[in-house]
């Protein structure tokens, strides 16, 4: 049997066999018969709303001595927490920021991490002793700054559709709450490509376990909070310095904004049951439905109903947009991409599908698919997660494995 040490040696030397998991189910699907000896590793990869996320900080605010220390601390309106290292007259904040901590409505931390990766300059605000200090940082003037996922990557998430008559505002929406009259469900999770999925008793998934969280390896520190048998996840850690802004970032829900996160890992292949778990496919991933209200499951679909072949991504044709005064595509992306100037914004594009029932001039195309729930056949209307999106991460790990970039055992 092939062992860890077996395959790390094999990246090392770049001759692995190495595939991306979308690769993998369709060498599956064609070949039939797999084992072993035909591949590696495979890539995996989820990305979506993950509340579930923090950052630690080191924030230099002043020259030593000015302040004693932080009462309080806001970075571009976003609150943070100070401490627990009250770094007594050194004129620098340790902080957490939790990515739903909120300025606004339309702006929280994820948006704030995402702001920092992408090198722009934070308005950072302290009070110390009722007396304001403030300073303007980017990300590499903070000595410290790492990405806690205390929960994420959930093997599978649960469906929510709005069996009332009034629209409900949640956060498992986009921006104009879930409809009523079971007129729209919401969804999460990427499926048959989601790292636990692929890997469903935490074999490999484990503490010391090297990770990718918005494009920067980092370490698996044990399972999240939530975390069952039947529904785990991850508890994992990242530097932000290496991370990519279009991988994270904010998605505007009716209750306010949440965080976007991206987890990817690489998976071997060492034995027939790490083949029969790669081979997992949507079909076979359970996905619970309940209602929005009290959040309990009622009924279950799979993820075959949510990501059919082809429908990863929206479609914007510039040529059948009527030009409106209010944008409803605009008002309602939960994420800021709508065109502009007829242009489509595909970096911050997740293709949750919002655009595609607001466009009153019907210029955006993508088959959302639907959930049934006690006898009822919900159109899905908005998507937490976006498989265009993992399936980039996959790509872009494979690339690393394959130059002998990543080291299965973390050490």
């Amino acid at each position: 049997m092939k062992t860890l040490a077996d395959v790390d040696q094999k990246i090392k030397d770049r001759k692995a066999k190495v595939y991306t998991a979308m690769e993998f189910k369709r060498l599956a699907e064609n070949e039939g018969t797999i084992s072993e000896d035909d591949v590696d590793v495979v890539t995996c990869g989820t990305f979506g709303v993950m509340s579930g996320t923090m950052a630690v900080m080191t924030v230099p605010v002043a020259d030593p001595g000015v302040f004693k220390k932080a009462d309080s601390i806001t970075l571009n309106g976003v609150p943070g927490n100070v401490g627990p290292c009250p770094n007594e007259s050194l004129g620098i904040v340790d902080c957490t920021v939790n990515g739903t901590a909120r300025r606004d409505h339309d702006y929280c931390g994820g948006h704030l991490f995402r702001d920092l990766v992408r090198g722009d300059s934070i308005e950072v605000v302290v009070f110390s002793e009722g007396v304001e200090y403030r300073r303007t940082v980017t990300l590499k003037d903070l000595p410290t700054a790492k990405i806690i996922l205390i929960r994420g990557a959930f093997r599978n998430y649960t469906g929510f559709v709005n069996p009332s008559k009034n629209n409900v505002k949640t956060i498992f929406s986009g921006p104009q709450g879930l409809q009523g009259d079971f007129a729209a469900a919401s969804v999460s999770g990427c499926g048959e490509i989601n790292p636990i999925q692929n890997d469903p008793d935490l074999r490999f998934l484990k503490s010391g376990y090297p990770v990718m969280i918005n494009g920067s390896c980092g370490i698996i520190m044990g399972t999240g909070t939530r975390s069952t048998s039947k529904k785990p996840n991850l508890f994992a850690c990242a530097d932000m310095k290496g991370m990519d802004h279009t991988m994270m970032g904010g998605f505007i829900t009716s209750e306010g904004a949440e965080c976007l996160t991206s987890v990817g890992v690489v998976i071997p292949a060492i034995d027939g049951i790490s083949i029969k778990d790669l081979s997992v496919r949507d079909a076979d991933v359970d996905l619970p439905v309940a209602d929005v209200r009290d959040r309990i499951p009622r009924d279950s679909d799979n993820y075959g109903s949510v990501w059919n072949a082809g429908n990863t991504r929206v479609v914007f044709d510039k040529d059948l947009c009527i030009h409106c005064k209010k944008c409803s595509a605009d008002i309602n992306c939960p994420v800021e991409a709508s065109p502009s100037r007829g242009i489509l914004n595909n970096t911050k594009c997740i293709s949750c599908g919002s655009c595609v029932s607001t466009c009153v001039g019907k210029a955006f195309f993508c088959d959302l698919g639907s959930l049934n729930y006690v006898g009822e056949n919900v159109p899905i209307k908005i998507r937490q997660s976006s498989r265009a999106k993992a399936e980039q991460l996959c790509m872009e790990l494979k690339k690393r494995v394959e130059i002998g970039n990543w080291n299965l055992r973390g050490d």
